[in-house]
């Protein structure tokens, strides 16, 4: 389900976007307009005679015109949901009954306007479905226009109509060599085809008098006038109705449907049966695929919007947090020099734990360091044993999952501060001074570090290296600025252990523990902070099946996070605080936002396939440039090269898809119960500790050295140990 629930949504979307367009005339829609041809093959008796053709049968084709003091009053183009109820109130008003040609788009998106029509006894014919000159199309595509049409009227009103007019056409004597075969055509199939005699020229919007003026016969004649409800500002027409029909009835004319002022049976037909459901399923799916796209217009520009202001906030933020903390007269408080904890939970880390544990050995600042071997069977445990190093321990315990893990280090650390790490990950000699400084003030209880991607070098690397620099750390300079970070990244984290032991240690109730107990820590009122210069390096993933896995486990273990800590929005003091201003802003960056952001690619590609593809390219420009100035000021905080933000264009268009689908999927698995367990992801050792071990691929010579121009990550970079039995 977790697959193919995404897929058929996608497939929905499409789908409904698709019909969108077709039913808007961006889909399938011919605007040509032919040029005038030649009369010479169009019969006489045709050009000099009425308006309405009767090419039905294998005869001759005949023509009628109104009888004298009748007015047959036509609309085209309709319905539209502003015109035409005027345009029926006004007809209502002076008892007056007209013939709309309704195109079959406009039809299906407003069938309430056609059934009114009926039901007020006016007549319905077709205008075609997408209003193409027919001239131009094949012979199949006038019989799908004609029946696309005939199944929006079935579906509207439960009718079928014999009246068609074509589109761009105008009286009798201007039929020619090119519309003549098209009329006789459209008799072969059952049709009567309807043209005009007066032409109010309201699409030229000439003003109400001038109007009424063009729809008046000469000498009591009778006529069929051209008028519109649709296709642009009518209010002119509507006020040259109130106007023409009362002088029109005073000079003695009746306004009458083109089958009564003919004396000829009603052109319309009851649909019943199978053709009844099918019209009425596509008016049901015209109105579905309306309402949901038009939802989710409104969603995406919520969504620009919202990303739009955290962009600005993350920019104004992050530059008042690197102002504030890069001051020289800037501290915590006193320096911290006391002795640290370093916890090291680590299930087969084989490859990594080696680097690991001589960085911290590197280390300017004073430390314990505690490895947990959490079940490995690769020999992780006797590798660190192996190195004899000061300092140094060793805790086995049977597997029990990473909480597990860092409860037990904790209960054997020896010191109040204690800096939590993972196996595949090296410290600066810096990082732990730099991690414990912010403990100087009394009201910090947990302290997030600058996690970076060591193995940037592969291409899925150096997407994450822009994605972490440019997201994960400006958002914690601005989660800091707003006191609700909502992360202690597991790669590098700090914590008081008085802290820990007041909110009940590392929990279980999640996957995302680090999340987790950040939350907790806001709720029992301590500070979290966010120490730029402690800088860590750790490995990311290299695979995309390992990355979906890891960024898997994220997105689902946030969501539970959000969700045990819910009771915050309710609560008073720090807690409350938390709950109303650090859960909203997670809940919709980290989780909402990302999951309908996926619309603007959408309809980025529906755009560029079928709507303002110009204008949809530079709209996607613009918001490229915007997130590549965002990037630019992240890098320049971090000191990172910018030569990075070549592979930012890519990004966007790859691995941000394949973000979206990993929070999809994550919505789906707790939408449906499911369960998600832990997954070990392959490590390579490419990382080693700037300045002091190589990496392997060091040694190997492949360049990949990590200095200060190196990725940064996003701290959970333990996202890979086995789940509890």
């Amino acid at each position: 389900m977790r697959y193919l629930l995404p897929s058929l949504v996608l497939v929905a979307l499409l789908a409904m976007l698709m019909l969108r367009g077709y039913v808007h005339s961006e889909i399938l829609a011919d605007h040509r307009v032919r040029p005038p041809a030649p009369t010479d093959e169009v019969p006489r008796r045709i050009l000099e005679g009425g308006p309405v053709i009767d090419a039905r049968g294998t005869g001759p084709a005949t023509s009628l015109r109104i009888p004298d003091h009748k007015l047959v009053l036509t609309f085209d183009d309709g319905p539209d949901p502003v015109w035409t109820p005027k345009v029926l109130d006004t007809l209502k008003r002076y008892d007056a009954h007209a013939v709309f040609f309704v195109t079959g788009t406009m039809a299906s998106r407003h069938p309430a306007l056609v059934k009114r029509m009926v039901d007020e006894g006016h007549e319905v014919g077709l205008h075609t479905f997408n209003h193409p000159d027919l001239a131009y199309q094949s012979r199949s595509r006038t019989d799908w226009e004609l029946s696309q049409n005939q199944l929006a009227l079935a579906g509207a009103a439960g009718i079928r109509s014999s009246l068609f007019r074509p589109p761009y056409s105008s009286f009798a004597d201007a039929m020619d060599n090119r519309s003549w075969p098209v009329t006789r055509y459209i008799g072969s199939r059952g049709y009567i085809t309807v043209l005009d005699t007066l032409d109010s020229e309201d699409w030229r919007r000439p003003g109400a008098r001038a109007i009424s003026r063009n729809a008046t016969p000469d000498g009591g004649k009778g006529a069929i006038v051209l008028m519109h409800d649709s296709g642009g500002d009518r209010s002119q027409t509507v006020a040259a109705l109130g106007r023409y029909l009362p002088e029109m009835r005073r000079a003695g004319y009746a306004f009458e449907n083109l089958t009564e002022a003919l004396g000829a049976p009603s052109a319309h037909t009851e649909v019943t049966g199978p053709d009844l459901w099918k019209g009425k399923a596509w008016v049901g799916a015209v109105a579905l695929s309306e309402n949901v796209t038009g939802a989710l217009v409104v969603g995406l520009s919520v969504i620009g919007v919202l990303v739009f202001v955290r962009f600005g906030l993350m920019l104004v933020l992050s530059f008042a947090h690197a102002r504030r903390v890069r001051r020289r007269d800037f501290g915590w408080g006193p320096p911290v020099t006391e002795p640290v904890t370093v916890l090291v939970p680590a299930y087969n880390e084989r490859e990594c734990i080696a680097n690991t544990v001589r960085s911290l050995m590197a280390s300017d600042h004073p430390v314990e360091v505690i490895v947990i071997d959490d079940g490995s069977t690769d020999g992780t445990a006797d590798i660190v044993e192996a190195l004899r190093l000061p300092n140094v321990r060793v805790v086995r315990q049977p597997n029990a999952g990473k909480p597990a893990a860092l409860n037990n280090g904790i209960a054997h650390a020896g010191h109040e501060l204690i800096v939590m790490m993972d196996g595949d990950t090296v410290f600066e000699p810096s990082t732990v001074r730099e991690l414990v400084q912010p403990f100087g003030d009394p009201r910090v209880g947990a302290v997030a570090g600058n996690a970076k991607v060591g193995n940037r070098d592969t291409l899925i690397g150096a997407w994450q290296h822009i994605e972490y620099v440019m997201g994960f750390n400006l958002d914690r300079r601005m989660y800091d600025m707003l006191r609700c970070m909502p992360t202690i990244p597991g790669a590098v984290g700090a914590f008081r252990r008085t802290a820990l032991e007041r909110v009940g240690g590392m929990s279980e109730d999640t996957l995302a523990e680090d999340t987790d107990i950040t939350m907790a820590l806001h709720r029992d009122g301590w500070r979290v902070v966010y120490a730029e210069r402690a800088r860590a390096w750790t490995e990311a993933p290299e695979s995309v099946r390992q990355l979906w896995s890891q960024r898997y486990r994220w997105s689902y273990g946030t969501m539970q996070a959000i969700w045990k800590h819910r009771r915050a929005l309710v609560e008073r003091g720090p807690s409350g605080r938390f709950g109303r201003v650090g859960l909203p802003l997670v809940s919709l960056f980290m989780v909402l936002a990302p999951l309908l952001a996926p619309l603007i690619d959408v309809f980025l590609l529906y755009g560029l396939v079928f709507g303002p593809t110009r204008q949809t390219i530079a709209a996607w420009l613009g918001v490229l440039l915007i997130q590549a100035v965002c990037a630019a000021y992240a890098f320049r905080l971090d000191k990172e090269r910018m030569t990075h933000l070549i592979s930012l264009p890519l990004q966007q268009l790859l691995y941000r898809q394949l973000m979206y689908v990993v929070l999809l999927q994550s919505w789906i698995t707790a939408l449906t119960g499911g369960r998600l367990r832990w997954q070990k992801l392959r490590r390579t050792g490419a990382v080693g500790a700037p300045g002091l071990i190589p990496s392997p691929r060091e040694r190997a010579g492949s360049g990949a050295g990590f200095g200060p121009d190196s990725g940064s990550g996003s701290g959970s970079g333990d996202a890979d140990r086995r789940p509890v039995a």
